[in-house]
């Protein structure tokens, strides 16, 4: 221990007798860490960005579609059959660990009205405010409509800026009312423009609600009114033929005779009558992160097939989907950013590393008569090979110490001028840890060649 000691000390009082060459040598390895540290945070920061930028499209999303029903043999489609109800909603959202957030979704189609203008959304769909925390869209006036709106099948709603754009055309749409179907909802928030999707479709033109309102008062109204005009109709018919006088053949009417007004449009949609068995259109889910996504997919269908109580081997009445692509595509760009990273570290720490055997090379021969002395008055071969190799050592940590403050300098004033960066331990860590091993590999060679002179021809070294 001694004997390592006093060679460190010897080492250390080699180097300071040549500050600028030491200063030189520790140049290289100085400008690759901070090379290396500046690229991984701002490589870091970037792939943040992008990860939450591909999230906003939906790299974490996952779709809960009903079953496919078969007649004679002919699939009608995916969502076919009535299988999703709210109540499998909540049980994901309360069971299902690696889901962050559900939502039930009623979509339909409706000509919403304001005023002498209207509109149909590309996209209208009852569902509840985890929506904009699935989707990670934000409200940018106004706020979401709430968990009570949705108990209440509360007559308000959530435009997107295309809608506010079409129908109001610059004013204030926070507080208006429109139509739909005849059915008058409130305007409680606009989100945030989010532009067109991958597809080319615009994703502002949404237009949302508590899908209880749309089940109960708008979606559910094509049925009732047909049913509705179908009485009045038979309403109709009966009071003509009460108008008449009965004759042989009329003491029995095949139509019956109401006995009680029907209502009318408005009175069924502001009324509806509870559904028993009310279903819903798909669930919205978000997993904990995209690389939780397959974890995600397999509790929900275990726990749909319990809940649905279906026996080993049947097929489940539901499919799950995940928006792959997005996926892939995330995964491609954080391997690319990932290699670049790499390859530009190994650049600069082999640039670094050459730097210092460069410069070890000279000093080994400008300090040839000195080993030569060293080894007459006894020092043996492995001393001057330990000498020279702590020299190189120190000299690479030093380098990069100094190049982990530049490193995160250089960080602070990129972030300072827009660009996203995140600090990176794990590259501080190993940019010492890397140091430390330039060292020991690019100071080998000039040690063991100065620890394998001939200690008399070192003497006679001019």
């Amino acid at each position: 221990m001694q004997i390592l000691l006093g060679t460190f000390q010897t080492a250390l009082h080699a180097l300071g007798r040549n500050v600028v060459r030491s200063i030189l040598t520790c140049l290289g390895i100085i400008i690759g860490v901070a090379a290396v540290i500046t690229m991984m945070e701002i490589g870091r920061g970037s792939s943040s960005s992008i990860r939450n930028t591909i999230a906003l499209m939906g790299a974490d999303n996952i779709i809960v579609w009903p079953g496919t029903a078969q007649t004679g043999g002919v699939s009608q489609g995916l969502g076919s059959v009535v299988t999703l109800h709210p109540q499998d909603c909540e049980a994901i959202r309360r069971e299902c660990t690696a889901v962050r957030s559900a939502a039930p979704l009623v979509k339909t189609r409706v000509q919403v009205i304001y005023g002498n203008r209207n509109w149909s959304p590309g996209n209208f769909n009852g569902t509840t405010p985890d929506y904009i925390d699935i989707h990670s869209w934000p409200i940018g006036q106004g706020h979401m409509f709430t968990e009570g709106d949705v108990r209440g099948s509360s007559r308000v709603c959530v435009i997107g800026t295309t809608i506010s754009r079409e129908l109001f055309q610059g004013d204030n749409p926070i507080g208006k009312s429109l139509r739909l179907n005849n059915v008058s909802f409130r305007v409680v928030g606009v989100l945030v423009t989010k532009g067109a999707s991958m597809t080319g479709a615009d994703q502002d033109d949404v237009l949302l609600c508590p899908w209880t309102s749309i089940k109960h008062r708008v979606s559910a109204q094509s049925a009732q009114n047909t049913a509705a005009n179908g009485a009045v109709s038979t309403s109709s018919a009966s009071a003509s033929t009460l108008g008449q006088v009965n004759s042989i053949s009329g003491f029995y009417p095949s139509e019956p005779v109401q006995l009680y007004p029907e209502e009318s449009t408005a009175q069924v949609v502001d009324t509806p009558l509870p559904v028993r068995f009310t279903n819903i259109d798909m669930i919205l889910l978000a997993s904990r992160g995209a690389n939780r996504v397959p974890l995600a997919m397999h509790q929900v269908r275990e726990l749909l097939r319990e809940r649905h109580r279906l026996s080993t081997g049947q097929p489940d009445d539901f499919n799950v989907r995940n928006l792959t692509e997005f996926a892939q595509q995330l995964g491609t760009v954080t391997k690319t950013m990932t290699r670049l990273l790499v390859y530009v570290a190994i650049i600069s720490l082999i640039v670094g590393g050459v730097g210092i055997m460069n410069i070890m090379l000279v000093s080994v021969t400008e300090r040839t008569r000195e080993i030569g002395l060293r080894m007459a008055v006894g020092a043996r071969a492995r001393d001057i090979l330990a000498q020279f190799l702590i020299e190189a050592i120190i000299l690479s940590l030093i380098g990069g110490a100094v190049g982990i403050v530049l490193g995160r300098l250089a960080s602070l004033i990129v972030r300072y001028f827009g660009y996203a960066t995140e600090i990176s331990v794990p590259a501080i860590i190993l940019s010492v840890l890397v140091s430390g091993v330039v060292g020991v590999v690019f100071g080998f060679y000039p040690a063991w060649k100065a620890s394998g002179l001939d200690p008399i021809e070192a003497l006679r070294y001019e």
